[in-house]
């Protein structure tokens, strides 16, 4: 299961839909929302996870964080820890605020949400991106999370299918694409 799979089936929708929900969102605006920005998360992840001591650091914010709770019971996500949480998650992920104005402003695009929404979702779709991932490598034990290949299923397994869409073996013309507008 990939990481979009993942978060949108969490706790059987429920999760994503309380997200959209305090966004004023219906379910498809969500599921659409979360197509669009979960990519970019996950790309930024992958990109974190390759520098030297990235994947370790990775797995360290995950076994530290407790970041299941906010799958495990979806209340969590209208809570200020959700948002104060997935912000620091961008910092890490995507660096800079620019750099979150601009996923949400090509979300925009591609979905037709008002940009001010997606910004606000996307702190909880960064939340809700490392839940799946925490639930994964607690779920995994120690081997899985080291696991860089798809095939292997571990962590990084769960951003490679998301990001080679045209499955070529490599994520970066996809990832490029994206930000680019080619898709």
């Amino acid at each position: 299961m990939n990481i979009l799979e993942a978060v949108l089936n969490a706790q059987g929708g429920a999760a994503a839909r309380e997200a959209g929900r305090g966004l004023g969102l219906s379910p498809e605006q969500t599921g659409s929302a979360f197509g669009a920005l979960i990519p970019a998360l996950a790309a930024g992840l992958q990109r974190n996870a390759s520098q030297p001591g990235g994947l370790e650091a990775l797995v360290g914010a995950l076994t530290r964080g407790q970041h299941s709770r906010y799958l495990d019971d979806p209340s969590n996500l209208a809570t200020p820890d959700a948002v104060t949480d997935g912000n620091a998650i961008l910092g890490h992920i995507l660096g800079n605020k620019d750099t979150s104005r601009a996923v949400a402003a090509q979300a925009s695009g591609q979905t037709g949400i008002d940009p001010a929404l997606l910004k606000k979702l996307l702190p909880i779709a960064a939340t809700m991106v490392m839940a799946a991932m925490a639930k994964k490598q607690l779920g995994g034990g120690m081997a899985a999370p080291m696991s860089t290949g798809t095939a292997g299923g571990g962590l990084l397994g769960m951003l490679s299918p998301l990001l080679d869409q045209n499955r070529d073996g490599s994520i970066m013309d996809d990832v490029l694409g994206k930000f680019l507008g080619r898709r």
